[in-house]
């Protein structure tokens, strides 16, 4: 039976047995000059594996954990090189060709936005976060992405040319960020993101190496990483996961979010504090009523297999309700919906754009703009997420 573009086959659990860590070999050379590319970065976009090539252009990558990557290479002077490949116990032969950069100034315009510390400070709360662990991030480069605020849509708009350094000492990571765009609707709260990004070790003291361990464990358990590694392998129930459905409808005395918004902003240049109050707690009400399905769902509901050996489909009707039973909403997040006699786990909405998402071995979702994510994983910025070839329980030395 075939729905969407893959031919979905359900799962018999437990079906994927992690393969041994895979080898990546290759050489770089530019295709302008006919010669090898020494020097030049080689790495796997959101993980732990980089390199640079040789003398005579070639490299080689070890023990990558099997999955889907994108493998990235940049030079001066060259553009960037991108290739999905999907790493297993086979070996990976690539040969990589570069293309000189070519400046047509008379046909580009380039607008480069003047440093605001206000925006920054903007980008900084929703890119990097506000938790304990972004206390301890520090930019090392702040100039390196340039931001634009749209003050009438309430937007704020970013990028970079270059990659946005982030020593994070809560983790024990330098993350290398090239930001292709980034957006926070300060409207619909929506925050959304894409680029390259090579997490590096952060070297430190024996102390530090075992802190750095145990926080990155308290990230990974209850994430949307966990979650999707735990349903891959049928095991969400062992590790901690409740799935429920979440069935939801418009709030039809609410507004669309943009003419509340045009309201309060009306009253409160006009110092009207009446109508001021009355659209705030317009603002305060629920934009949905809603439902949940007290029956859980289980594995082979929602996870399919598709054609593409490595790479699997969560599918589902509604809403998916999350529920992380091992952790407690500590910050009593209020933007998910709880019924009177609900546990106060942690909790997290999934909705999906389209009727599926992709998702790998690594248990990231590779489909672009295909999620959206609400409650707990919502408030996972940059200071809590972890590199895709992370694995937890791995032993110290001391």
């Amino acid at each position: 039976m075939r729905f969407f573009l893959f031919g979905f086959l359900f799962i018999a659990f437990p079906v994927i047995l992690w393969a041994q860590n895979g080898t990546i070999t290759g050489k770089v050379i530019s295709t302008d000059v006919q010669a090898p590319l020494a020097r030049a970065n080689v790495f796997l976009s959101n993980a732990t594996v980089g390199t640079a090539t040789l003398n005579d252009g070639t490299f080689t990558m070890h023990g990558v954990k099997p999955g889907q990557y994108e493998l990235v290479v940049t030079y001066v002077g060259y553009d960037t090189y991108y290739k999905t490949i999907m790493v297993g116990a086979a070996p990976i032969q690539l040969n990589i060709e570069m293309h000189l950069k070519t400046t047509a100034m008379d046909e580009v315009s380039i607008v480069a936005h003047k440093f605001s510390k206000e925006n920054f400070d903007m980008f900084l709360k929703d890119f990097v976060g506000t938790s304990n662990n972004a206390k301890k991030c520090r930019v090392v480069n702040p100039k390196a992405v340039d931001l634009v605020y749209h003050k009438l849509n309430k937007v704020l708009e970013g990028s970079s040319d270059e990659f946005l350094i982030i020593d994070n000492k809560a983790l024990g990571y330098r993350i290398k960020f090239l930001i292709n765009d980034f957006k926070s609707d300060y409207i619909s709260n929506i925050i959304s993101y894409s680029g390259k990004v090579l997490y590096e070790e952060l070297k430190g003291s024996k102390a530090q190496v075992v802190k750095w361990h145990q926080k990155r464990e308290e990230a990974y358990y209850g994430s949307s990483m966990h979650f999707f590694r735990s349903l891959l392998h049928g095991k969400l129930a062992e590790e901690g996961f409740v799935l429920h459905r979440l069935i939801r409808k418009p709030n039809p005395k609410r507004p669309a979010p943009i003419i509340i918004q045009q309201k309060r902003d009306k009253f409160y240049e006009e110092q009207n504090r009446d109508s001021l109050n009355y659209w705030n707690a317009i603002y305060d009400l629920p934009k949905y009523n809603e439902t949940l399905i007290r029956q859980p769902i289980n594995e082979l509901e929602v996870v399919r297999r598709t054609e593409q050996d490595g790479v699997f489909a969560i599918t589902f009707p509604d809403y998916l309700y999350v529920m992380y039973t091992k952790k407690r909403d500590e910050d009593n997040f209020s933007g998910v919906y709880r019924t009177l006699d609900m546990a106060n786990y942690l909790t997290s909405i999934i909705t999906l754009y389209k009727p599926y998402a992709l998702f790998d071995l690594n248990g990231v979702v590779i489909s672009q703009q295909s999620t959206l994510y609400e409650g707990a994983w919502s408030k996972d910025k940059i200071a809590e997420l972890l590199p895709i070839d992370y694995a937890p329980d791995i032993a110290v030395k001391k």
